[in-house]
């Protein structure tokens, strides 16, 4: 396990994006050269906007290496308006050689903490359900949620939310639109 000081979380910069997409295309393997994609035309996609967007970084004596990414862009409710106080997560990522050490975990908080100071209510995201729930996720559609694209009922509890202002899911129900760039049926298969 590497020491949490030798880890670093940032807002992820120009001159990261080679070392980005390789993280990306070493932990999704198969689907990474869509997912690379995905997450530059996330970045330049004004209905994406505002986005956390960063990098954990391992801190060497040789300098830096890019170990890790996340990604929240903006996201609403079906017949709101674009400044809702709602992102969605697409995506996370850890290098393979480095996953299983908290890496995940330490993007997801920091990534949740910029959010929360940005006034974001609800972080929703499709994933994992074995993960996610470690991180206060929990299933979206028994809040009344619906994904921007139907999700298998076998899937259902990989559709999932993170209120990030305690009360803000009572108040809300509805289908989560996405940025442009992420509203496109083989971006929401589990």
């Amino acid at each position: 396990m590497l020491p949490t000081s030798l880890i670093i979380i940032r807002s992820a910069l120009l001159p990261d994006r080679e070392a980005i997409a390789q993280v990306i295309t070493a932990a999704f393997s198969r689907e990474g050269a869509i997912i690379v994609d995905l997450v530059n035309d996330l970045i330049k996609d004004p209905t994406a906007q505002p986005v956390v967007s960063l990098v954990a970084t391992l801190q060497e004596n040789s300098g830096e290496e890019v170990v890790g990414y996340i990604l929240f862009s903006n996201a609403w409710l079906e017949g709101g308006d674009r400044s809702e106080s709602i992102a969605i997560l697409a995506p996370l990522c850890v290098h393979p050689n480095y996953q299983k050490q908290g890496i995940g975990g330490q993007l997801i908080e920091d990534a949740v903490q910029r959010l929360t100071a940005a006034g974001v209510e609800i972080a929703f995201l499709l994933g994992y359900p074995s993960y996610y729930p470690r991180h206060q996720f929990s299933p979206a559609g028994k809040q009344g949620f619906e994904p921007t694209y139907p999700v298998p009922p076998k899937d259902a509890s990989a559709w999932m939310l993170r209120e990030l202002k305690p009360g803000a899911a009572e108040s809300r129900s509805g289908k989560v639109i996405c940025a442009d760039a992420l509203n496109a049926p083989q971006h929401w298969q589990e």
